[in-house]
């Protein structure tokens, strides 16, 4: 990968994304008006050299057959217009050709074209030679285009980068400046249209926001006091001002940047094996042309040089592997842009393949099945404690955590009272049990039943529905507060559609109690789940899953389909990092995610809908398909003309088509990867 340098500040390294040839580089980090300080010439023809070649070749052929001559080439002015065609439309990729060479990559289709048009030049095959760089280049500029057309649905994502913020800073009036300007705490001013620059929450004012950018939801959401909103989205009917959390490092909409830029730099297995068949391919294909030129006419009498050769010639053009080298990348990146359509972040090509083999998914409960937003459903006091004593206890020492149940009750506790964090000190987040803190001097604990038992608080065994959360202080418990969290509106036919797609085990893990993890998963249709589990339990019931899965026989399944081995994770939480980490595919809901859950997560759904991981295993077995469909027409192909150009049954052209010809036909089939859109989730 060549290093240069552009014109962004803070950013030293563009990256190139070449296709077949090594050739087509775009500078990764540059966008909109940048441009990278390097000209380079990239062996593509411009559209102008294409149109000037093409006109000078009809006219050649128009002269030749107007004025035909015993010799090969036709008349002296039709080898004029030939060879002025030849250079027109070729010069760029002798040029790279010739570059190659000198950085020691002597083996490419610039190589290939470039010697066999030499070669029909050299033996007075004008037209062929012209013809085998002039379609050569037509094929170079679809190609290009093609992948021009399968970055844009994930380049369109840097459009969502907003380049303005109105913060208020002194006086009543806000003023402007860049997003990075701004710190957390300050207070920012949304006008209708205007892109939410930063991560925040609604303080004042109620609007409709337009999430598709992040989401890829098309309908409007309704937002108000108190409610969170993502930068990049786009603020739709009222005026609001926004209370920033994050600097715009941490955003949502900096994240979404730094994982489209990760996502083209992992290649899948098959793109890996792609290109390593394509190192050894090219020489040994030379060196069969070789063969067939100076063979025959040395062990065969009567044989012609000049014909051995234009068969090895043909040989060349045929062998060049642009199909295959262009194709199959192409094929990933298309589907990870249609993936992204969805809604869907694939971070790398390699990732998008392993969803193909999928055939455990393995939920968190919190914020994955259910959506993370507990209600206060009841409130028991003892030992004395009013209902109050009990809410006042737990908002205060949960104040600085950020787990779904402290934030539940500091909601329902604000609603009437207010929050003074001064009566609190030594907060305490402890791991999958609950939190500790001194309030007003006092030992105050928050959590569940393992909690009480490590603190050797006395209680009573407590048999009831949905999650609690037992408080206590000075190891006497005060009360219970109990909550409830819904389950997410398409989690059950998220669950339905990935038993449709052939995923036969689904498994859910959570930390809360049996009886509220039967509840979701009879309301989910799961049939396997694991309750009270802390975060290093998670990952231990994960690890055993992985392991059942790797026993199993891999000659398929008992219906007949091939085997799928691979366990993916889904979570959210901070918690649920490890897991992500250990399985083979992790999955992050983005939308509600910690930025942890994000980082470590393979796969990212921006907006927190089960029913996306459906779409992406679908849009992955497809472009698996596309890509075996490349493969086959590409080596099938190339196999028949290649047998008739050794038998001298195959013409230049018939090598040109099955060279170009089949590239453009293989790069077409690539975009049915970017048309996917998996099954409306409505």
């Amino acid at each position: 990968m060549s290093q240069r340098k552009c014109s962004i500040e803070h950013v030293d390294k563009c990256e190139d994304y070449s296709n077949s040839a090594g050739h087509v580089s775009d500078c990764g980090c540059c966008r909109h008006d940048h441009s990278c300080r390097e000209d380079h010439h990239d062996g593509r023809a411009s559209i102008s050299e294409i149109l000037a070649g093409a006109v000078l070749f009809a006219a050649g052929l128009a002269v030749n057959w107007l004025l035909p001559v015993a010799s090969a080439g036709g008349s002296t002015l039709a080898t004029s217009l030939y060879l002025a065609a030849y250079v027109v439309s070729g010069w760029r990729v002798l040029f790279t050709a010739a570059s190659n060479i000198r950085r020691g990559r002597v083996f490419d289709e610039n190589s290939l074209m470039a010697l066999a048009s030499i070669g029909a030049v050299a033996i007075a095959e004008y037209p062929e030679a012209v013809a085998v760089m002039l379609f050569y280049s037509v094929g170079e500029r679809l190609q290009h285009s093609a992948v021009a057309r399968s970055r844009r649905s994930i380049e369109e994502l840097i459009s969502i980068r907003p380049d303005r913020a109105w913060v208020f800073r002194r006086g009543t009036e806000p003023v402007e400046v860049t997003p990075d300007e701004v710190m957390p705490g300050e207070e920012l001013r949304v006008r209708p249209g205007e892109r939410v620059p930063l991560d925040g929450v609604i303080v004042d004012g109620q609007t409709t926001v337009d999430t598709s950018a992040l989401t890829g939801e098309s309908m409007p959401r309704v937002l108000e006091v108190g409610d969170k909103v993502s930068a990049g989205v786009i603020n739709l009917s009222a005026t609001v001002r926004v209370l920033v959390e994050k600097s715009y490092s941490e955003s949502t909409v900096s994240r979404i940047l730094s994982l489209v830029q990760q996502a083209s730099e992992r290649k899948a297995h098959t793109e890996q094996f792609i290109s390593k068949f394509a190192r050894y391919y090219t020489p040994a294909v030379v060196g069969v042309a070789a063969a067939v030129a100076m063979v025959p006419p040395l062990v065969m009498e009567g044989q012609s040089f000049i014909e051995w050769l234009h068969r090895a010639l043909t040989i060349l053009v045929i062998s060049c592997p642009c199909a295959l080298v262009l194709s199959v990348p192409l094929s990933y990146f298309a589907g990870i842009g249609g993936a992204s359509r969805r809604g869907v972040l694939v971070k790398g090509a390699n990732y998008l393949e392993a969803l193909n083999d999928v055939g455990t998914v393995v939920f968190d409960k919190t914020g994955t099945l259910t959506q993370g937003s507990f209600s206060v459903v009841e409130v028991v006091g003892s030992n004395g404690f009013t209902e109050h004593d009990v809410m006042d206890l737990a908002a205060h020492a949960g104040s600085q955590s950020n787990h779904p149940l402290s934030a539940s009750i500091r909601k329902a506790y604000t609603d009437k009272h207010v929050l003074d964090t001064g009566r609190v000190q030594h907060v305490q987040e402890i791991s999958g049990m609950g939190v500790s803190a001194l309030v007003d001097g006092k030992p105050v604990i928050a959590g569940n039943d393992r909690l009480l038992h490590r603190e050797n608080v006395a209680h009573d065994a407590c048999v009831t529905d949905g999650t609690v959360v037992n408080v206590a202080r000075d190891r006497v418990l005060a009360g219970r507060i109990r909550l409830a969290d819904k389950v997410k509106p398409r989690a059950g036919q998220a669950v339905s559609r990935l038993k449709a797609a052939g995923v036969h085990t689904m498994v859910m893990l959570t930390g809360d109690t049996h009886g509220v993890a039967a509840d979701v998963a009879r309301d989910v249709g799961i049939d396997q789940f694991h309750a009270g589990l802390l975060p290093q339990e998670k990952v231990k019931v994960l690890e055993n899953i992985i392991n059942q899965q790797r026993a199993k026989p891999a000659a398929g399944a008992p219906d007949g389909r091939r085997a799928r081995r691979l366990v993916a994770f889904a979570g959210d939480g901070i918690n649920d990092a490890p897991a992500l980490v250990r399985a083979d595919v992790g999955i992050a809901m983005g939308a509600l995610g910690s930025d942890a859950a994000i980082e470590a997560a393979d796969v990212v759904v921006m907006d927190d809908d089960p029913s996306r991981i459906a779409d992406a295993i679908e849009v992955a077995r497809r472009t698996r398909r596309i890509v075996v469909q490349n493969i086959a027409l590409a080596l099938g192909v190339k196999a028949v003309v290649l047998t008739l150009g050794a038998l001298g049954r195959a013409t230049m052209w018939s090598a040109v088509f099955a060279d170009v010809g089949v590239a453009i036909l293989a790069v077409a089939n690539s975009m049915r990867a970017y048309g996917l859109r998996g099954t409306t989730a409505s």
